[in-house]
């Protein structure tokens, strides 16, 4: 996991916005994909940092939040 990079820092990824996330402000997340990274952060901060994972980090992150969501 690598924190370091802020979105500043890579203009030419395409951010998307949680589907779960309302369109009343509160906790949005957004994600880029680029090869061999998930770009994660919060799309209040768009210039801030930008959480760096894997694609399998991330596969298993969305896999045991659906789970949670779904109990």
């Amino acid at each position: 996991m690598n924190i370091a990079e802020t979105s500043t820092d890579a203009p030419r990824l395409t951010w998307f916005k949680s589907s779960h996330s309302g369109t009343q402000g509160g906790q949005c997340v957004e994600v880029a994909a680029s090869t061999g990274v998930v770009h994660v952060r919060d799309s209040k901060t768009a210039t801030g940092p930008v959480l760096r994972v894997s694609p399998h980090a991330w596969a298993d992150f969305v896999n045991v939040a659906s789970s949670e969501r779904n109990a």
